[in-house]
């Protein structure tokens, strides 16, 4: 990018060049090689159009459970937080064995193992991991020992990641040692689980999924 100083002033392309206004100065600069018919068409493209509609896949979901969690990540403190969990997003996706590239999910990806293991780990700001406080089997949450709590909350997400959307519960649990909790959504949809637990001055001192 350039700037030109010309008693006529040039508006759009010229050649291979394109000429513009930016802040009001009078800039100029050379056309851009990308085509976008071809990125649609090439067979060169492939592999980055299937990077990139999985990279807009992992964006949109990170930011649909992100905007559910808002309030809570709000206190995290954590300004590459949406970064971080961009980025786990992305690896919980690569699990998905189930589908081909280009078309691997983070709904697949969550169906492993590792891919729950990923997200029970994430580290929201400086807030210790709950997952070192709290397992689930069986719609019951197991509580460490180690851990106490004034307060719990559980929040249930069902994630719908074909609209790109969320639906959540929020529950208000007691801490005990082995406490049930409401079941509100399907077996067969995809769920999330999210717990806080705060001190008797309702301050958080953990939460992450559990």
């Amino acid at each position: 990018m350039a700037t030109y100083e010309s008693l006529i002033k040039i508006t759009g392309a010229v050649g291979d060049l394109v000429f513009y206004t930016l802040n009001g100065k009078n800039v100029v600069r050379k056309k851009s090689g990308f085509n976008k018919a071809a990125f649609k068409k090439d067979p060169s493209y492939e592999k980055v159009r299937q990077n990139s509609s999985e990279f807009g896949h992992c964006s949109k979901i990170g930011k649909i459970i992100r905007n559910t969690l808002e309030v809570y990540i709000r206190k995290a403190g954590d300004p590459l937080l949406y970064q971080k969990f961009a980025k786990v997003m992305t690896t919980i996706k690569d699990l998905d064995m189930i589908s081909g590239r280009g078309k691997r999910t983070v709904e697949n990806g969550l169906k492993t193992e590792e891919g729950k293991k990923l997200l029970r780990e994430f580290q929201l700001g400086t807030f210790p991991n709950i997952s070192d406080c709290i397992r689930i089997e069986d719609q019951i949450l197991y509580q460490s020992e180690d851990c106490s709590a004034d307060k719990a909350v559980i929040m249930t997400i069902k994630l719908d990641s074909e609209n790109y959307s969320t639906e959540y519960a929020e529950e208000i649990i007691s801490w005990n040692q082995q406490q049930p909790f409401k079941k509100y959504f399907s077996e067969n949809d995809v769920l999330l689980y999210f717990m806080i637990l705060k001190n008797d001055h309702d301050e958080i001192t953990h939460m992450g999924f559990v």
